[in-house]
């Protein structure tokens, strides 16, 4: 039977989602599927066909569909997501009133709505359908891909943003080698950003040695212009805790802890942050020819940037995404499997984009290089040396971000490439850079 539907992009989260049903209303939430059906209305008949499709949405939906024979109507309106549901990342709250069919396919990721009650209604009006549009295309530049309106220290030092926590969560398993947190901030869409730029962060207090205010610190941001939530007004930061391991007191040195990432990583919902940037434009993507390749070379928290890369292209409804035919290739380094960061996001892009998303890990402790040593970046990197000369030459572009560590070996790899060709490794690294393709922020 025809209805009216409600149509989303297939987007981007691989758990599927729990449904409950009560008098007025059904609020759908990440978890496993638990359709409990609570409710029957007196003249109409409730069915619920099908789940487990990813959603991601975030916000709510109302839809008021109560026709009548004289006047048959939907209307569906879109309520930005409230600090109540922000503190759930991913979350659609549907309010209906009990006068269609429900029907969400596996395939579409879609909403569709019948009436029941009336045969003749149904079948006088079959060829009316409405898209719900829920795109990610309200902060884009005229065209989406020039950057050269893309603003840069719009907040400094001396009167920087007060941004305010939405929420802290460590986002790394227990042996995993430290604490790493994902952090995401309100920022009201007052502070602008793009892919591939950093924020500042001041910490509060002030230095023992002299009692003036820290320095800032500078993180990359890791979620793309529209925020988790989509809305445009939150970003968020990928911060692991930085500690030191006393020998001799055999336990942390409070003395010696990182200042700014044990602040970040100790915030609560509502602490205020004192931030500056956005800052940089090396690590952009180049987003005018649809088929460029991008690879992605990070380690640890330096996979920020690229969370934000990959959620633009594979994750949301923009006009990036929708043109996009290129590959883009990630490379993450971690220490083993509990430290890997936002690995359900990325298998679902694997999966959903085969042709389009590659994903390579170097798990050090659990992998072993050809020499039988350990697993390091350069290491899985170097396993694909030739492709990724290939790329290069074909003008796709090479980001690296995370430690610093990375980048001799990174640069003896396609040494050693070069060497094979008879090309001259200093030139073919200059070009690179002359053509905008080598893109470097490490610490």
């Amino acid at each position: 039977m025809e209805g009216r539907e409600y149509c989303c992009r297939p987007v981007f989260r691989s758990s599927s989602f729990a449904v409950k049903w009560g008098p007025s209303a059904c609020c759908v939430a990440f978890g496993s599927i638990n359709v409990t059906p609570l409710h029957r209305c007196r003249h109409e008949r409730v069915c619920f066909h099908h789940a487990v499709v990813p959603i991601s949405i975030i916000g709510c939906i109302i839809i008021d569909h109560r026709p009548s024979l004289d006047s048959p109507s939907a209307h569906v309106e879109w309520i930005t997501i409230d600090s109540l549901l922000r503190n759930t990342l991913h979350c659609l709250k549907i309010v209906l009133f009990f006068t269609h069919q429900i029907n969400i396919s596996p395939h579409l990721s879609s909403i569709s709505l019948s009436h029941h009650n009336n045969p003749n209604y149904v079948n006088s009006h079959n060829n009316h359908r409405t898209s719900l549009n829920l795109k990610q295309d309200f902060l884009e530049y005229t065209p989406y891909h020039d950057h050269s309106q893309v603003k840069v220290n719009t907040y400094k030092n001396k009167a920087p943003f007060t941004g305010k926590v939405v929420s802290t969560k460590r986002i790394v398993g227990p042996q995993a080698t430290g604490e790493t947190c994902h952090i995401i901030i309100d920022h009201n869409g007052d502070f602008p950003y793009i892919e591939g730029q950093s924020w500042g962060v001041i910490p509060p207090g002030t230095r023992e040695k002299d009692g003036k205010p820290h320095a800032v610190r500078l993180y990359s941001i890791a979620s793309s212009r529209y925020g988790d939530d989509m809305t445009g007004k939150t970003g968020s930061l990928c911060v692991r805790r930085a500690t030191y391991w006393c020998p001799e007191l055999k336990a942390d040195d409070p003395a010696k802890k990182g200042i700014c990432s044990n602040f970040l990583c100790d915030t609560n919902p509502g602490d205020e942050i004192m931030m500056t940037g956005p800052a940089g434009k090396v690590m952009l993507m180049p987003e005018e020819d649809p088929t460029t390749d991008y690879i992605m070379v990070a380690t640890g928290t330096g996979i920020a940037p690229f969370r934000g890369f990959v959620r633009r292209l594979f994750a949301e409804d923009t006009p990036a995404a929708n043109v996009y035919k290129g590959q883009a290739w990630l490379f993450l380094g971690v220490a083993n499997s509990d430290a890997l960061l936002y690995d359900d996001e990325f298998q679902l892009a694997k999966e959903q984009f085969p042709e389009n998303f590659r994903l390579d890990y170097a798990l050090s402790r659990e992998q072993e290089n050809k020499n039988g040593g350990k697993m390091y970046i350069q290491d899985k990197v170097e396993e694909y040396a030739d492709e990724i000369f290939a790329k290069l030459e074909n003008g796709a572009h090479m980001y690296f971000c995370g430690l610093k560590g990375m980048m001799p070996g990174i640069q003896d790899m396609l040494k050693g490439v070069c060497e094979s060709k008879g090309i001259d490794y200093d030139e073919f690294i200059k070009g690179l850079k002359k053509s905008g393709q080598w893109h470097v922020e490490v610490y």
